[in-house]
């Protein structure tokens, strides 16, 4: 029996344990602080509690339109009595739940949890120091490092660590306040600045490159800019902030651009950063920068009998994509062979409108050679989308020209993040075009508008 110690109980490495105790390993995952993780704890979960919340509310605004008059001043008044404390208090519950059914299926699963802090002594023994004050040394055949990543602050905004929100710490926000300015304008700072722009926040997003979601499409990422600055969000890109202040008021935050920005809360979503200086890497021969350490990028080994998963080594920073890593490196680490393919990762922005992406973008297939033929469909044409006035985007897939085969796809519009699995699928069966475009989809549903880009 192989015994196993995984380092971090997130989304990495607490499947990492499941899975190398189903091939019979004694497993022992150690935590530092919350079982979960940032995702769960501090991220994917709560962001998407808080984002339905403000989506509802954002409905709730509309609906004097389908109503007899005088229904704007009842919605309005609706919208007044929304309660901050009630919003986090319904995002913190489904957060407990989740975390309790992790906590249930490790101990199911005969996974040891030890809360505390591991470090290498060398490859095969690990040292804690454990919550309760006690240390113990960890003999071990292998392990599986998964302990992610932390928020990143630029020099400018260091010394304010403690005065302004990262993405752990704005859903502990003792009230909403009335205008923040994110800095950074990709996932993380497009997702929030929905979330508290339909809250009723005065919202403004400073953004150093040109657009903003600069790792995804440009068609799709003008469509949520569209959106989002047509509900009042204002953009500034191409800009840094250069200085930040903290005053009476609030902070005044000055860009790069000469313009000056006054509000009273700021959110830094700059991106991610890895500290492995506690875990002693020097004992084992491996060096670290703050992107993490590098993996053999198929099978997640780092070195010998030791693996390393979700954003420690920086293949992609998504909480599924940690998840798949931890269960291929359990696998390999048991001596039952399994392959990862960062290809196959979806993308998926909870922004309304959404966007989701899988497989190869245009650019990244014309770097390999291959000649794109687009297919896309808008939702203007969709019936269901044109009934629920849902109009905003289009689905838009990508094949090879030469061999009609199915290289990837973006969605920018409603349903987005649900419907790009029906493409994931396509792409494992490693299905052409044409053979997409004989899927019978149901009408009317948003999902047809896949069939009609295939067709086009």
């Amino acid at each position: 029996m192989k015994n196993i110690v995984v380092i971090g109980g997130g989304p990495g490495g607490y499947p990492a344990a499941l899975k190398a105790a189903a091939l019979g390993a004694k497993v022992t995952l150690v935590e530092k602080n919350k079982l979960g993780g940032v995702c769960l704890n501090c991220g994917c979960i709560p962001s998407k509690s808080l984002l339905d919340a403000a989506h509802r509310f954002h409905t709730a605004r509309h609906l004097p339109s389908l109503c007899t008059d005088g229904a704007q001043e009842a919605a309005e008044a609706l919208f007044a009595a929304r309660s901050w404390d009630k919003i986090k208090a319904r995002q913190q519950a489904a957060t407990r739940k989740l975390t309790q059914g992790i906590a249930f299926l490790l101990k199911k699963s005969g996974v040891e949890v030890i809360q505390g802090e591991a470090s290498f002594v060398e490859e095969h023994t690990i040292h804690v120091k454990c919550a309760d004050g006690t240390e113990k040394d960890l003999p071990c055949d292998g392990v599986i490092l998964a302990t992610g990543s932390e928020a990143f602050f630029p020099p400018s905004f260091d010394q304010l660590k403690d005065k302004i929100y990262d993405n752990s710490t704005v859903f502990d926000m003792p009230a909403l306040p009335k205008s923040m300015v994110i800095i950074g304008g990709g996932v993380i700072g497009c997702e929030m600045a929905d979330l508290l722009n339909a809250l009723g926040v005065e919202v403004s997003v400073v953004e150093m490159q040109p657009r903003i979601l600069p790792l995804e499409d440009e068609n799709a990422a003008r469509v949520l800019f569209q959106a989002l600055s047509k509900r009042g969000v204002a953009f500034h890109t191409g800009a840094s902030a250069t200085a930040c202040t903290a005053d009476a008021n609030g902070f005044a935050l000055t860009l790069s651009d000469g313009k000056t920005l006054q509000v009273q809360a700021v959110l830094a979503a700059i991106g991610r950063t890895v500290d492995l200086g506690a875990l002693h890497l020097e004992n084992i021969g491996v060096e670290w920068t703050r992107k993490g350490v590098k993996v053999n990028p198929e099978t997640l080994q780092l070195k010998n009998d030791i693996y390393a998963v979700g954003d420690v080594n920086g293949l992609f920073q998504l909480a599924h994509a940690a998840s798949r890593q931890g269960e291929v490196a359990a696998s390999n680490l048991c001596g039952v062979p399994a392959v990862y393919y960062n290809e196959s990762v979806p993308r998926a922005i909870y922004t309304s409108p959404e966007i989701a992406a899988v497989g190869l973008s245009r650019a990244q297939a014309e770097a390999k050679g291959i000649t794109v033929k687009s297919h896309k469909a808008f939702l203007l044409a969709n019936g269901r989308a044109v009934a629920q006035e849902q109009t905003e985007g289009y689905y838009e897939l990508f094949g090879d020209a030469q061999t009609g085969l199915l290289l990837g796809a973006v969605l920018a519009g409603a349903y987005a993040t649900e419907l790009i699995h029906a493409v994931s699928v396509a792409l494992a069966a490693q299905m052409t075009v044409e053979q997409f475009r004989e899927v019978i989809f149901a009408h009317p549903t948003f999902a047809e508008s896949l069939g009609e880009a295939a067709a086009k």
